[in-house]
């Protein structure tokens, strides 16, 4: 079974990849960027980047019927490694303990020169 997730709460897909698969016991969301769907806005600073790209992640998970409780596993790209002890101040907000797996990637460049993209994966 792999089944679509698509909400109009989260931005959509620039390219030819879905926002999210459910395969029914477990929810595989894309990488998502920093843009506000309201407004298809970026903001400029990591902090606020990655606040966005959670609320992103979120707003996904919430269409499939999970929570941020519901994530095992993140991976984190950002773009200059020098902002790993912002964006952590803020990932930290969204997620409880035990808190999910993570891994923090630096990479040269983020689709729309984004500072960070954040892709989970979850389980029911």
């Amino acid at each position: 079974m792999k089944n679509q997730i698509n909400t109009t709460n989260a931005p959509g897909a620039i390219g030819p990849y879905s926002q999210a698969i459910d395969t029914g016991s477990m929810v595989f969301a894309s990488g998502q960027l920093p843009i506000d769907p309201a407004t298809g806005a970026m903001p400029a600073d990591i902090t606020m980047q990655t606040r966005q790209s959670l609320t992103n992640v979120k707003a996904i998970l919430e269409s499939a019927g999970l929570s941020m409780d519901n994530v095992v596993k993140t991976t984190v790209y950002l773009s200059d490694m020098a902002d790993f002890t912002a964006m952590n101040a803020v990932y930290e907000t969204f997620f409880q303990s035990p808190f999910p797996a993570r891994s923090a990637i630096a990479v040269k460049t983020l689709p729309k020169n984004a500072l960070v993209e954040i892709e989970v994966i979850a389980v029911r």
